[in-house]
């Protein structure tokens, strides 16, 4: 999500400076960064926007601050309103490594951006073509929506939807009945395996990739690990199957 650029004030040649740059009012900082005034005093008053040292205090009431606040004003409010986080947690990230976290989150936006693009690119399929290609019934595939396996909108299925339900039809020609007590509901057991591996390779995907390689460097390394990321889970997921098949049949000979 880009930031809007807003147009420099003009600021007096006779203003403090600090590495000769124009320190800048709070007002000014406020008109930059598009926060109020009394959000930025509320700021520094919880600490996130750093310390006295590069604040010029002219009189009780007058202070001058560096331009460099108004990219982290920024990202506070981003963090804020984009991502829900409190404030004890910004600041506990921002003092970890700011710059690291900036990165993060442009990374972030742009793969969500391109996620987002590539979903509402019009290749999605109806609920009746889909109902009638793959023979999964009608109210097979609104449980599975009620449960949030497959998530439609009006135009009908993304390809991730219709991949599940594609592997939904090839269950049920398998044998994977009702009658036998297979239901929608088992998609549940492998959503909640797998959420906290997907969160936590997101996070360690995003810390390495983040402000150390470009964006669409970084970009390009994302798409190109997804299919071979599919083949490695389902790689390994028959191996183990298979192991766990083994040991309950030497259970059972024990």
């Amino acid at each position: 999500m880009g930031t809007t650029v807003r147009a420099a004030p003009e600021v007096s040649r006779d203003r403090p400076t600090s590495r000769d740059r124009p320190l800048l009012k709070i007002s000014e900082l406020a008109e930059r960064s598009g926060v109020s005034a009394g959000t930025i005093r509320h700021y520094l008053r919880e600490g996130l926007l750093g310390g006295e040292e590069e604040i010029v205090r002219t009189s009780r009431n007058m202070a001058y601050y560096p331009p460099e606040l108004v990219q982290r004003i920024e990202l506070i409010k981003r963090l804020q309103e984009e991502r829900f986080m409190p404030l004890r947690m910004i600041k506990v990230v921002l003092e970890e490594d700011p710059e690291h976290v900036r990165a993060l989150v442009e990374l972030e936006d742009r793969i969500l951006e391109r996620a987002l693009a590539s979903a509402e690119d019009g290749s999605r399929v109806s609920r009746k073509i889909a109902q009638d290609r793959y023979g999964v019934p009608r109210n097979v595939l609104e449980r599975l929506a009620d449960i949030g396996v497959l998530t439609p909108n009006q135009r009908g299925y993304d390809r991730d939807d219709v991949k599940i339900i594609e592997a939904i039809a090839s269950f049920r020609a398998g044998g994977y009945e009702e009658t036998l007590g297979f239901t929608v509901y088992d998609t549940l057991r492998y959503r909640k395996a797998l959420e906290p591996l997907v969160e936590e390779e997101v996070g360690a995907l995003l810390g390495r990739l983040a402000g150390e390689v470009e964006i669409e460097r970084a970009l390009q390394i994302v798409a190109a690990g997804v299919e071979p990321l599919r083949e490695l889970i389902g790689a390994m997921h028959s191996k183990l199957l298979l192991a766990e098949l083994r040991r309950q049949r030497k259970r059972g000979t024990d």
